[in-house]
């Protein structure tokens, strides 16, 4: 219910809300790393779920846009594959 007083012990954070700026600079602590996997289309912007003030605290941390969404891809990829692999084991 309070998600802050959970983020604030977090060495390392991960999101993937879609919700903007969900997470601010007082939700973390300073030094943690920050991994952004959450996105939010508002026209033509991109926003992450987590705020500036706190990527500001954080001692690495992924961009959005341009953070995991490649590695992402890569994975959507590679289980397609071994899908159609498995696929036409069968037929």
């Amino acid at each position: 219910k309070n998600l802050s007083s959970y983020t604030r012990k977090a060495d390392i954070l991960i999101t993937a809300t879609g919700v903007k700026w969900l997470i601010k600079g007082d939700d973390v602590k300073n030094g943690c790393i920050i991994i952004d996997a959450g996105i939010k289309k508002e026209g033509e912007k991109i926003y992450g779920d987590v705020h500036e003030s706190a990527l500001k605290k954080a001692r690495a941390f992924t961009p959005v846009p341009g953070g995991v969404g490649p590695v992402t891809i890569s994975c959507m990829l590679e289980n397609s594959l071994i899908a159609y692999k498995k696929l036409h084991k069968r037929i």
